[in-house]
């Protein structure tokens, strides 16, 4: 399939195709006239590219962990050494790192739009209702 093809049934630009091909984690065969084509598994592959994108890896950490991703027919790929899972392990706690530093500044944002819009925090008594400290 040529690039627009692929470019549309990924949801992914034709520039971003050509970056992935650039960075090698893509692949195109070459006609007579110099246009990419395109096997029908580098749908998967694209998917897979986005995916890991979305996770926040760079595209030197994609290069390395796409050989190991499982194909296309569901069965694992057995290329992971131990270093590179070692590298992976590493990229989840980062991740995970910023889900939690994610979850703080949006407690933190929680309670200015709290203060900011007058209401009683579910921390404070409202008006009328007693504390825990009078009960």
């Amino acid at each position: 399939m040529r690039i627009g093809e692929l470019a549309r049934r990924t949801g992914v630009s034709e520039r971003s195709l050509r970056y992935y091909e650039q960075q090698g984690l893509l692949v195109a065969r070459r006609t007579e006239g110099g246009h990419r084509e395109y096997p029908e598994m580098a749908v998967d592959r694209v998917v897979h590219i986005q995916e890991l994108f979305a996770a926040g890896l760079h595209s030197r950490t994609i290069y390395k962990i796409l050989p190991c991703m499982r194909d296309s027919d569901g069965s694992p790929s057995e290329i992971a050494t131990p270093l590179l899972v070692e590298e992976l392990t590493a990229e989840r706690e980062r991740i995970d790192r910023m889900i939690t530093d994610l979850l703080r500044s949006r407690e933190v944002l929680d309670e200015v739009i709290v203060t900011a819009s007058g209401q009683p925090s579910a921390e404070e008594p409202s008006v009328g209702q007693p504390s825990a400290e009078a009960a």
